[in-house]
């Protein structure tokens, strides 16, 4: 898959980073990436109570001077068509894919993207943007049809993405091991976002932004350390 000039992603490693408070390190971004939009679509699946997640997200969004609206509320598949830009929040990856197929919403959500329409996630939000799930973090605590996802973004991304800790005085595997394991029997590359850090495509580029460098896993190649600003090799 090759970037199509018309897709328009800003794929957020996380929701907050340390000492900040919602979305706060991502602002500046957001505003630029969808400043055509008036109003944001936001996709709550990933939590349980999307009411309290909508609320949290539409507070914040207003701060920033955009609508936002409630995917979940009325025809999802009619909200889609409609919206001007969407934001599929972070939670557990497993559940937001499930709600996600199971509400109809593969199709439409990607071919509204691949239209034009802006895409922000962040954490789980930025796991759906990828070829599957299957570098997420996050425990399977329901079961999706498939591990599927929107196949907007070629490589896989690892959110939240740890280094080892040389001082940690238990065997637990290293995050780079997980994601080597994954190498083994898959092809697509993996992109470990710190916390801090982002991919924003658009015209038919990626580039990794925002203050922390990023990891990138393929198979048979070292892993290679890109700090941002940068264009990612794709």
């Amino acid at each position: 898959m090759t970037l199509e000039p018309s897709i328009r992603l800003l794929l957020i490693s996380t929701s907050s980073v340390y000492g900040g408070a919602y979305l706060d390190h991502a602002e500046a971004e957001i505003r630029d990436h969808i400043a055509s939009a008036r109003r944001v679509l936001f996709v709550p699946y990933a939590l349980a109570d999307r009411d309290a997640y909508y609320a949290t997200a539409r507070a914040r969004f207003e701060r920033m001077g955009f609508g936002c609206d409630p995917i979940h509320v009325g025809d999802p598949a009619a909200n889609v068509a409609r919206a001007e830009a969407i934001f599929i929040g972070g939670g557990n990856t497993f559940r937001l894919l499930k709600a996600l197929h199971d509400s109809g919403l593969i199709a439409p959500i990607r071919d509204r993207v691949l239209a034009g329409m802006p895409f922000i996630g962040t954490s789980a939000g930025t796991n759906v943007a990828c070829p599957t799930i299957r570098t997420t973090n996050d425990m399977p605590i329901v079961e999706p049809p498939s591990l599927s996802a929107l196949n907007l973004f070629p490589w896989q991304i690892n959110p939240h993405y740890l280094d080892p800790n040389p001082s940690a005085n238990n065997m637990v595997e290293t995050r780079e091991e997980r994601l080597l394991q994954y190498l083994e029997e898959n092809e697509a590359p993996v992109l470990g976002l710190r916390e801090g850090c982002m991919v924003r495509v658009a015209g038919g580029e990626a580039w990794l932004r925002g203050t922390e460098s990023a990891r990138l896993f393929r198979r048979g190649v070292a892993p290679l350390e890109i700090a941002p600003p940068a264009r990612l090799p794709i």
